[in-house]
């Protein structure tokens, strides 16, 4: 009888199948992009319509309208009240939910398939018959306040908030909070708010995903039905280059006077979604700060505790979005901390990756894959997600073989192209009478307290 040797890593188990299911996609007549994937194993379906409206378009005076205009939808349409539109969806079993970002705005739906027919037309009231009624544009609008004063009492929100403020430009939209600022969302009324959806609330560049025990054909139906009047093309969405607001590097630090913690950013404008570079780039993310056993976290938690965990990560938009490392530590090892995340950014862009961290990488990636696609909610996420970016109708069937092709070069060259540690913005909230000392002793760049 053998004995287990608990002192050996268990070996990796070979990859198993997955096939992402066939989309059937079509273009309505009034131009939607309808996209249906029949699941047959469970009678559910999960629905996400989406369309252009995003933060990303706005400016910064009317920062916070898409993301509070979509949190109103649900208090009510020009039918029913906000209860009586919870009470329907209630006695079908069905979940209703909208969400909104830097790209638009998504509502989204799940129910039995049996009760799709009447589950979809209260979907399509939501979205395009919204009524904002007073009290439920005040209940949103002092939510997202409330939320706004929060994150900046939180040291790690505002941690967050003051490292975009440094790596992009002033003035452009990835520059603040996505909901928001102060100033901002309390301008907005009922008014702004119809507007908005009036103007950015249309079918042109947005797409319906239907995913479930549900023939494709009967789902062209029910879409016909239920938004085929609907027309129209977003309002013009004036474009942006992001910039990062300098190049060379220096430390920022926010001062709470007697923290016993700093909360640390690091980081710069990062690659667009449409990168060439995406998979090589993520398997380098997922080596220096994207997995627990990822560099960083070997590295600042496991040899040096100074942490309990660190991450890193690029946010791929249709823009440049930032990539940042981030991770909070004790006061005392604020500046260690420091120095060893940007001992790791440099030596892995000076050095580049093993061939062991790139295997192990890329297997964790493909092995992980179907576990992320278990529900039709989850496969209608990643469908949306060809809408919003424009990929390729076979993107996820190919995914797996994409992610293990890549190579050892292939990520050493994406690390030096996408990472640049001299450029990188420092963010540390602390207190600065403890940390501002060595912090300048580290000899990164000039330090500042804001």
């Amino acid at each position: 009888m053998s004995t287990l040797d608990r002192m050996q890593q268990p070996a990796s188990g070979p990859v198993r199948s997955f096939e992402f299911p066939e989309v059937d996609r079509r273009r309505l007549l009034n131009g939607i992009d309808l996209r249906v994937a029949r699941l047959s194993r469970l009678p559910m379906v999960s629905v996400n319509l989406f369309v252009r409206a995003g933060e990303a378009g706005l400016s910064e005076q009317r920062a916070g309208l898409a993301v509070l205009t979509g949190d109103a939808l649900e208090g009510g349409t020009q039918r029913r009240s906000g209860s009586e539109l919870a009470e329907a969806l209630e006695g079908l079993g069905a979940r209703l939910g909208v969400s909104t970002g830097w790209e638009g705005t998504s509502i989204s739906l799940s129910c039995l398939a049996d009760r799709l027919e009447e589950a979809l037309p209260l979907l399509a009231e939501t979205f395009l018959e919204p009524d904002f009624p007073t009290e439920e544009v005040d209940r949103v609008r002092e939510q997202e306040l409330a939320a706004i004063r929060q994150r900046e009492m939180d040291p790690a929100s505002l941690a967050s908030d003051e490292a975009v403020r440094r790596f992009f430009a002033a003035g452009q939209p990835y520059a603040r909070p996505q909901g928001g600022t102060e100033a901002s969302v309390s301008s907005v009324t009922r008014d702004h708010m119809r507007g908005y959806a009036d103007a950015c609330y249309r079918p042109g560049e947005g797409g319906l995903v239907i995913v479930g025990d549900i023939d494709p054909n009967e789902a062209e139906a029910l879409a016909l039905n239920c938004l085929g009047e609907w027309t129209g093309e977003p309002a013009g969405v004036a474009g942006f280059d992001p910039r990062p607001a300098r190049q060379d590097r220096k430390i920022w630090v926010v001062d709470r006077p007697g923290s016993v913690q700093s909360e640390i950013r690091v980081g710069h404008v990062g690659t667009a979604r449409d990168t060439p570079d995406y998979f090589p780039l993520s398997v380098a993310n997922m080596l220096l700060g994207g997995t627990f056993t990822s560099r960083l976290n070997l590295n600042l938690r496991e040899k040096n505790g100074f942490t309990y965990g660190v991450r890193s990560g690029f946010s791929f938009r249709s823009r440049p979005g930032p990539f940042q490392v981030s991770t909070s530590v004790g006061t005392e090892v604020t500046g260690p901390a420091v120095r060893e995340i940007m001992h790791e950014l440099e030596n892995l862009v000076a050095g580049g990756p093993t061939d062991e961290e790139v295997a192990a990488s890329r297997d964790f990636a493909a092995g992980i894959f179907g576990l992320q696609m278990e529900t039709a909610g989850q496969i209608a996420s990643r469908v949306t997600q060809c809408v919003v970016y424009g990929l390729p109708d076979d993107y996820y069937h190919r995914y797996r073989d994409n992610v293990r092709a890549v190579t050892t070069e292939q990520v050493a060259d994406a690390a030096r192209s996408h990472i640049r540690p001299s450029e990188a913005q420092i963010v540390v909230v602390g207190a600065a009478d403890e940390i501002v000392g060595p912090l300048e002793a580290l000899g990164l760049g000039p330090v500042e307290v804001v």
